[in-house]
């Protein structure tokens, strides 16, 4: 007969299983391999770290507000409506809101001023 600790171990793994086989990452990236993971990374990695994206969470507005932010003043390319639906909902599905957060994140235009930046006047 099993020991009770091993049974209990076992099925604790068991249970953890379709978890972990659910969200699949890329080795290089991080980023959760879903679709349109490929088009998001490469848009995204051109300008930053991958990290930058994956630690991050928002609503799809949420997305598309960092989007208009980054295209207005990073110089962010502007996308073709295709491809910026597909960034869009790889963003929004798999770093949406997230439930444990302590408040929802900001809007770009929410954003401080930032003191270091020349004034455009």
């Amino acid at each position: 007969m099993a020991h009770p600790m091993i049974v209990g171990l076992l099925m604790l793994g068991l249970s953890a299983a379709p978890a972990l086989a659910a969200e699949k990452t890329d080795p290089q990236s991080g980023f959760i391999i879903a679709p349109g993971w490929e088009t998001a990374r490469n848009n995204c990695i051109a300008c930053h770290s991958a990290k930058l994206v994956t630690q991050n969470s928002g609503t799809r507005e949420h997305w598309l507000s960092l989007i208009r932010w980054m295209q207005d003043t990073q110089g962010l390319w502007e996308f073709d409506d295709k491809t910026e639906d597909t960034i869009l909902s790889y963003l929004s599905s798999n770093y949406g809101p997230k439930q444990e957060s302590r408040r929802p994140p900001l809007k770009a235009e929410q954003l401080p001023e930032n003191p270091y930046r020349p004034s455009k006047t």
